[in-house]
């Protein structure tokens, strides 16, 4: 029967795929593909925990006193016989050899799977036997999380399939993220989340529909349930009927025709109808990623997030020659173009694994966006601060770099930084090792530095406005809870007012000014920027054809017009809608 599932849309299209589960777990597990070389090996690693676990279960019922009752032994009997049980072992190998699951990925698959099995059964008694069999898995789970072989490569495979899979979780880690964003996946859906969450970023990043904040998805959908994702609706439907299905596919082609076209624009110049140049920009997050920024048309790089190369690591982090290596490689990749590296930007939803007794104390924090994170985090460890500068400023010599300083919010943090850049020159001289001359910048994401944004520009070659975060701080949202969520709102008047301060205090003192968070990358605010004087936009590389298309159509000087109309307005959104509406008839 077909079921609809109702969250928040996030980004547009619409995807058909087979659901897979990434079910919650009080164990923390990896999610990866593996090669097809390498599934015997993953079964082997099964085989391997859950012979470990039954050893176990066999001991520990071996060595159980005699006056201990008998229900305990029977318990550790039924545990043992869930352990080998055909329905738990033989279908999770089918999940590895059929989509190629590693092997903690597959077995929570298979959890989730007869989990809803046991809550379908009439019988209580056996009911409750779903907390056994979550006992036995996680038991296995955590003896695979012991296993050496279990760390994925940065360069799985993905695996091939005749159906398109589509990824439903109550949330998706960065680092799982990090793992999917060049899988099989064509949407996503997860339980919580609002329009800034990491989840929602990713897939309008990679122009995949995705609906976030539906709730109870994970527990309504099941494992392989066929499920359309309307993410112009913010709709999930599952298990559509065969008249439901078409209409979908027909849409999905229809927006797949229009991709194609945007796609012809990628290599046309960026100039409004009056003239003026714009600069597009990459965000990326891999030196990879470069060749995709340069195949999009994107003139440099403007943020490359450095904290990515951090992450999913088990606390093994990069030291200088790897960073170094990588920020080369991107470098290169580019061409002779800009890149902009953003210091390591770690905290709220991007945590690494804690590297001191001090980070130990905060990670419970009650408020991480709040917290020990970004320039804080990296004032706070000086040496390796000291570490990623050194790299960043080797790779500077292969081509044009500038460092950008995530979440600058005070003087002394500004001091800081410039006495730890030249500390790590110092070291470089003194090592004799080349480097070559960088612009330093800052991000403008704390309300604080956009008010008091000349003092900074007495420091910074150019700012780099960090919407996602600006609006989270302006307006106490905390963008990544869907409960807040719809009152997270980047046309509220306060929030317009200090994108058009920062824009226009960067131009009157000459600085380099760019936006590179949601708001660039997001067609409706294209008109907007301009009207405030900005011609530097920085986006995922998949979403440079849509706002370049937009500029193409823009009259600046027009829009420039409208300016104290929609920042005069209660409703700047609609503001902004009439002053366009009222401009094409006049233009008509």
């Amino acid at each position: 029967m077909s079921v609809q599932v109702f969250g928040m849309a996030v980004s547009r299209g619409v995807a058909i795929g087979r659901a897979v589960l990434v079910a919650s777990s009080r164990v923390d597990v990896a999610h990866y593909f593996v090669p097809a070389d390498r599934v015997d090996h993953e079964i082997g690693r099964l085989r391997h925990a859950r012979d470990a676990v039954a050893a176990e279960l066999s001991a520990l019922k071996r060595d159980l006193p005699a006056d201990v009752p008998h229900e305990l032994a029977a318990l550790l009997d039924v545990h043992l016989m869930m352990l080998h049980d055909e329905s738990l072992s033989e279908a999770t190998k089918t999940w590895m050899r059929e989509r190629r699951y590693n092997a903690e990925w597959a077995l929570s698959a298979q959890l989730e799977v007869l989990a809803r099995q046991f809550d379908d059964m009439e019988d209580a008694y056996l009911r409750e036997r779903k907390a056994d069999l979550e006992q036995v898995v996680e038991r296995v789970l955590r003896q695979l999380t012991l296993d050496p072989g279990a760390a994925p490569s940065p360069a799985l495979p993905e695996p091939t399939g005749s159906e398109p899979l589509v990824l439903v979780a109550n949330d998706v880690a960065p680092a799982d993220m990090m793992q999917f964003k060049r899988s099989v996946f064509t949407g996503f859906v997860t339980d919580v989340g609002g329009r800034t969450s990491h989840t929602a970023i990713v897939a309008r990043s990679l122009d995949i529909p995705a609906v976030v904040g539906a709730r109870e998805a994970s527990r309504m959908i099941r494992q392989d349930d066929l499920l359309v994702i309307d993410g112009d609706a913010g709709v999930v439907i599952v298990n559509p009927s065969p008249i439901v299905l078409e209409e979908y596919r027909f849409r999905q082609q229809q927006s797949e025709l229009e991709r194609a076209r945007l796609n012809r624009l990628r290599h046309t110049p960026a100039v409004t109808l009056d003239g003026q140049a714009v600069e597009l920009l990459a965000n990326i997050e891999s030196p990879g990623d470069a060749q995709a920024a340069v195949a999009a048309g994107a003139v440099g790089v403007g943020l490359f997030r450095s904290e990515f190369l951090f992450m999913n690591r088990g606390g093994n982090l990069p030291g200088e020659e790897e960073q170094f290596e990588a920020y080369r490689e991107a470098v290169l990749a580019m061409q002779g173009l800009p890149v902009t590296i953003r210091t390591v930007d770690i905290g709220a939803d991007k945590p690494i694994d804690r590297l001191s007794s001090q980070e130990q104390r905060h990670e419970n924090g009650l408020n991480p966006a709040l917290g020990l994170r970004a320039i804080r985090w990296s004032l706070s460890e000086p040496a390796m601060f000291r570490q990623q500068l050194r790299a960043i400023l080797r790779a500077s010599a292969f081509g044009k770099v500038r460092i950008l300083i995530p979440m600058v919010a005070h003087i002394g943090e500004m001091r800081a930084i410039f006495e730890a850049l030249g500390r790590a020159r110092q070291q470089l001289d003194d090592a004799g090792r080349s480097y070559g001359p960088v612009e330093v910048g800052a991000m403008i994401e704390v309300p604080a530095a956009a008010i008091a944004i000349d003092r900074f520009l007495d420091y910074f070659d150019f700012v780099s406005l960090g919407t996602n975060d600006l609006i989270q701080y302006t307006l106490a949202i905390d963008r990544a809870d869907d409960a807040v969520a719809h009152l997270y709102d980047p046309w509220h008047p306060a929030v317009l007012h200090l994108l058009h301060h920062t824009i226009s205090r960067a131009l009157a003192h000459g600085r380099g000014v760019s936006v590179c968070g949601e708001m660039a990358g997001d067609p409706q605010f294209t008109e907007l920027l301009l009207a405030m004087g900005l011609r530097s936009l920085s986006m995922h590389p998949a979403r440079i054809s849509s706002i370049k298309q937009k500029l193409l159509r823009a009259d600046t000087r027009q829009l420039q017009g409208m300016l104290p109309r929609v920042l005069g307005a209660d409703m700047p959104c609609e503001a902004m809608k009439l002053a366009l509406a009222e401009a094409a008839r006049t233009v008509s």
